[in-house]
């Protein structure tokens, strides 16, 4: 089983986005391959609703990554940011933030100091210090560790492991690669490779696609709680501007 520290939780509109995976301690490739800028737009539907997200990375100067990813509907919407750098196989969280909008005007934070065992977590206007260990991600930048991951080895064959920081926890998670399956989208049809997280509550069903032809982003996510699906699909994508 390949272990990754990432932390991640999954939200009711956010808990879809959240379903990327991240690893550390996988194989190093004798020639990395790296993140490729992108901005792709998905429609999020829960409970009857629909909503439009855009999601983004950008390549800053100073080597670093910025990853956006929002949307609005009506009253109500919200903004992530996470802010990374890269270092080989590796992604390396600096910070997140997730800023709700119009009724739901909620923040979360998570900040990650170099050579600190102390990672700080904003949740609920209260500030946490969460245990630091190698790998550990946020919730955002798990889903390019496994951009990179797939990039530099793109058979995948055993479970990973995933550890995320969010709000009050560090969580563990395991994704089991189910194996390649055909995904329909707005876009066109994409062999995909399909993931599924493990979970206790077996009411819980987390299921993500991605597309290797589109540098490995995700085209659709399924997460089903209390017999209600929330869905991810994607609508468009430009790669590598």
């Amino acid at each position: 089983m390949l272990k990754v520290f990432i932390k991640t939780g999954l939200p009711a509109l956010g808990t879809i986005l959240a379903l990327g995976l991240v690893l550390v301690g996988f194989p190093a490739q004798a020639s990395e391959t790296s993140l490729k800028p992108y901005t792709a737009e998905y429609k999020t539907t829960a409970r009857g609703i629909g909503l439009k997200l855009t999601r983004k990375l950008q390549a800053n100067r100073d080597g670093s990554y910025t990853l956006t990813n929002g949307g609005k509907i009506m009253v109500v919407g919200f903004q992530e940011i996470s802010v990374f750098k890269v270092d080989g196989d590796k992604v390396q969280p600096k910070s997140y933030v997730y800023q709700g909008t119009g009724l739901i005007n909620r923040r979360r934070e998570v900040h990650f100091t170099p050579g600190s065992d102390v990672i700080r977590s904003l949740y609920k206007e209260q500030w946490y210090d969460l245990p630091y260990t190698e790998g550990t991600l946020d919730r955002m930048s798990q889903q390019e560790q496994l951009r990179l991951f797939l990039l530099n080895d793109p058979t995948p064959k055993e479970d990973v492991t995933i550890r995320v920081a969010d709000a009050k926890k560090v969580k563990d998670y395991v994704l089991t690669y189910r194996g390649e399956a055909e995904i329909e989208t707005p876009m066109g049809k994409f062999n995909t490779l399909h993931f599924e997280r493990v979970h206790d509550d077996p009411d819980r069903k987390s299921d993500t696609w991605i597309a290797p032809e589109l540098d490995y982003l995700m085209v659709k996510t399924v997460h089903v709680e209390d017999g209600k699906p929330v869905e991810m699909v994607l609508l468009d994508a430009n790669i590598g501007k």
